[in-house]
């Protein structure tokens, strides 16, 4: 019989995170690193249900995320609208006037560079695949873990960062090549 005196065990109910405030606690992501990385970039969430907006201002609040809450589809349109930049949303699907598929498919008609979440209770099959065909880029069913949303965000957020890096690079190349063309008529044959 071996010795299991030497192996150190602590079970997860005597874990404390007393005396650690400042520390995430062992079963949760640290949101610290990705807010100060993209404090810049709003989150708009579009909710209708006032328990769950309540409870995803609170866990964007308590994470330091920047965000605009709003109740449908409309007022989320208009608050993607207002942002000069990139954005991310979380939106819900069955809201009243405008939906979270009509947003999606408007905000991909725009053009503008907006992560999409799709966060909601329809959790068929070919409602996710519905979703992500209307210009979703995520799909996360309720009720939700937290550490999961903070995980996709986190995505999301990286993925908004790699798309800008690669529209400066495609300005910079398409300046070089205006500035080559500019070379070759003045370089006599």
């Amino acid at each position: 019989m071996s010795d299991t005196k030497d192996i150190p065990f602590s079970p997860p109910w005597q874990i404390s995170d007393l005396g650690k405030p400042d520390q995430p606690k062992l079963t949760e992501l640290d949101a610290r690193p990705a807010v100060a990385r993209f404090a810049q970039i709003p989150i708009v969430i579009a909710e209708d249900d006032l328990v769950s907006r309540t409870l995803m201002s609170s866990l964007m609040e308590k994470w330091g995320f920047k965000t605009v809450i709003t109740q449908d589809g409309h007022q989320a349109m208009a608050a993607l609208r207002a942002e000069q930049g990139p954005a991310l949303t979380i939106l819900d699907w069955m809201m009243p006037g405008m939906d979270g598929l009509q947003v999606c498919r408007r905000v991909r008609e725009s053009e503008k560079m907006v992560y999409v979440i799709m966060l909601t209770s329809l959790g068929a099959k070919e409602n996710i695949v519905e979703g992500l065909h209307a210009g979703a880029d995520d799909y996360l069913i309720k009720p939700f873990d937290k550490n999961e949303l903070l995980a996709r965000i986190q995505v999301g957020l990286r993925i908004l960062e790699l798309h800008a890096a690669l529209a400066a690079r495609v300005k910079e190349l398409e300046k070089a090549t205006g500035e080559i063309g500019d070379l070759k008529l003045r370089i006599p044959l």
